[in-house]
Formats: C-alpha cells, sequence, structure tokens
C-alpha cells in the first residue's frame, strides 16, 4: 500500500517522524496537518531541489515542516491515498484512542467534507506493541476514527475493522468555541451552509430549543422584510457597494472608527457574499468599502476590540477559492474623517 500510495498524510506527532521520512525518500506527495489546525488543514512538504538525506531527515521534523511547506487550503485538490495516524491506544479491532483532543478524527472528518480522501484509503497507526490494549466499544462515537492496519515493532495488524469512518463533518458535536479556534472548520461550516446542509452546531440546539413562539414569529417578520432586499440583481447590489456600502444604519458613538483591511479578494467574488460572510460570522461592519477592481475592501468597526475581533473570526476564511488576507488596516481614520468620506462614496 506505501508503494502503490502517492499522496500520504502523516500526523505531525514526534513517534511518526520516521514515517515521514520514509515518504519523502520514496518521492511521496506529503501532507502534514497544521497543528491545532489553527492556519489550515494541511502543510504541503515541498524539500529543496537535490536534498540530501540529512536535508530529508530535517524536512520531517517539526521545524522542517515549517521551514519546508506550502500550505494546501480547501480549494487545493489534495487526494490522500493513504493514511498515517497516531495513537495513544489501540484495539485490533481497529478501535483507537487518541489524546483527546480530537484533531485526527476532525482532520479525517474535513478530508472527507473536501473530497480529499476516498472511502477505501487505508487509515493507518504506528504504536508499541504496549499500546496496542482492550477498548470498550462504549468509549467510542460515531465521529471517532478508526483504523484498518496497527503496525509496531513485532507485528503488522490486519483490523479487518467493521465499523464506519466518519463521513464528514458531525456539526452538532462542532461547538461555537471549537468554530471560533479552527478557521478552516468556519470556513467549510459557511461553505456547507451554503450548500443547503445542516450544519446546526451543539450549543445551537440548546438555544433553538429555548426559542418562544413570538421570538419565531418576529424572524419570520424579518425574513419578510429583507427577502426584497436579496432579490435585487446583482449588477445593482455590486453598483450600489463599489462606491460604498453602509450595513449599519449609521456610524454611533463617538471616537475612533478602526478599520479592517481585506486583501486578497477572489476576481469572481461578488460584493453580496462577502456580506453575507460577515453576516455569518457575526462581524457585521458600520460600514463596507468594496473595492473589488482592487481586490480589497475596507471594514469600519466602532472600536479596536470590534475590529480586532473581525479579524480573529475571517482569518483563514476562504472565499471563491481564496485566502483572505484580513488585517487592521494601517491607516485608521477618525469618524468625522469616515462621515466626510461616506459623502463622497454615497
Amino acid at each position: 500500500m506505501f508503494i502503490r500510495a502517492r499522496e500520504i498524510k502523516v500526523d505531525p506527532d514526534k513517534p511518526l517522524e520516521g514515517v515521514r521520512l520514509a515518504a519523502l525518500q520514496a518521492r511521496k506527495t506529503l501532507l502534514v496537518p497544521t497543528p491545532r489546525l489553527r492556519s489550515g488543514l494541511f502543510n504541503k512538504i515541498v524539500p529543496p531541489l537535490g536534498a540530501t538525506k540529512e536535508i530529508l531527515r530535517i524536512c520531517a521534523t517539526s521545524q522542517g515542516i515549517k521551514e519546508y511547506s506550502v500550505p494546501v487550503g480547501l480549494e487545493g485538490k489534495a487526494q490522500v491515498d493513504l493514511v498515517v495516524v497516531g495513537s495513544v491506544a489501540v484495539s485490533e479491532k481497529g478501535w483507537r484512542i487518541g489524546k483527546g483532543e480530537g484533531y485526527a478524527d476532525m482532520e479525517y472528518a474535513m478530508m472527507v467534507s473536501m473530497g480529499a480522501v476516498q472511502e477505501d484509503a487505508p487509515v493507518v497507526t504506528i504504536v508499541h506493541d504496549c499500546q496496542v490494549v482492550d477498548i470498550a466499544e462504549e468509549l467510542l462515537g460515531d465521529h471517532d476514527l478508526t483504523v484498518d492496519y496497527i503496525l509496531t515493532p513485532t507485528r503488522i495488524i490486519k483490523t479487518d475493522c467493521k465499523r464506519p469512518k466518519p463521513r464528514g463533518i458531525i456539526w452538532h458535536k462542532v461547538t461555537s468555541e471549537m468554530l471560533a479556534k479552527i478557521p478552516i472548520l468556519r470556513s467549510l461550516h459557511y461553505k456547507e451552509k451554503q450548500a443547503g446542509k445542516d450544519v446546526t452546531l451543539q450549543d445551537a440546539h440548546s438555544d433553538l430549543a429555548n426559542t418562544n413562539k413570538p421570538a419565531a414569529l418576529n424572524q419570520r417578520a424579518m425574513a419578510e422584510n429583507i427577502r426584497p432586499q436579496a432579490a435585487m440583481g446583482s449588477a445593482e447590489i455590486g453598483k450600489h457597494c463599489v462606491e460604498g456600502d453602509s450595513l449599519s444604519p449609521r456610524l454611533e458613538g463617538s471616537g475612533r472608527i478602526t478599520t479592517v483591511y481585506v486583501g486578497n479578494i477572489s476576481p469572481s467574488l461578488r460584493v453580496s457574499e462577502l456580506k453575507c460572510a460577515l453576516r455569518e460570522f457575526h462581524v457585521t461592519p458600520l460600514r463596507l468599502n468594496w473595492q473589488g477592481a482592487q481586490h480589497r475592501a475596507f471594514l469600519d468597526y466602532k472600536d479596536k476590540p470590534a475590529a480586532e475581533s473581525a479579524v480573529s473570526s475571517l482569518k483563514g476564511l476562504i472565499l471563491g477559492g481564496y485566502p483572505l488576507r484580513v488585517e487592521l488596516a494601517k491607516n485608521q481614520r477618525s469618524q468625522s474623517q469616515v462621515e466626510i468620506n461616506s459623502q463622497k462614496w454615497v
């Protein structure tokens, strides 16, 4: 299976360093998940031309992953045909326990959602003999990843595991806190919501249960009010927003408005799609200045904490196949300057 595999995903665990080196020496495409998924899903390891075994050995380390890799995003067209994961304990039935944070399970579910791994791609774990133990099935959930093969220093165990692997992200087991911490998870959540899938989060279920009838009626009334606006032609929306789009009724409060710069915007992205994403992530600005021709936009927030929250929420978001570049704008303006510019834009 290793010989046949072209693209291998190997966890960044120290015990799997030898596997990463073997993949590089065999000239496989090596994908390593980013630690805690902070900056995407994968890093593709790209050794320098003519790399010696010693250089490849460095590439296989955590430091080498930082120095000799390029990120692979949602639109990266990865096609993994062998998955190697670390484990704390594993049973001969293929049931696996990790460190308890769920990142390996989440990574696999994300790969499935991205179409980056096929159902028949084998999952292998490499452990010491003492880590092969009996595991009670009740400890496993439907989101837990199982393994097909276990390699130890003395054995190769084929598990013949019949328990199905995750077939995508189980959103009702994802919390808002997890969504806030993992940028690529936010991007997938947004993408699947746009595709019409049920992406209700774990903590949203309890919120929905507490929703009373009057609130539901209010939401229906709001939807009726919004519908005509949503039906506007894209050309009309685009024309309005190129000049300047006030997403909130007015600039409230006094003092210094804080502006967020959004760059690397896809040429095919419409302003309505960006606005939808801003609402989805609950970071609607006081004002949006859309500059699509320059592939950028500026978002005005009432203060610095609100702007920093927006930067944190939008970082790593991929729209139209492009990862957005989001940061506080270098040149900040006072509210009076914003109001003057608003008059010019409108």
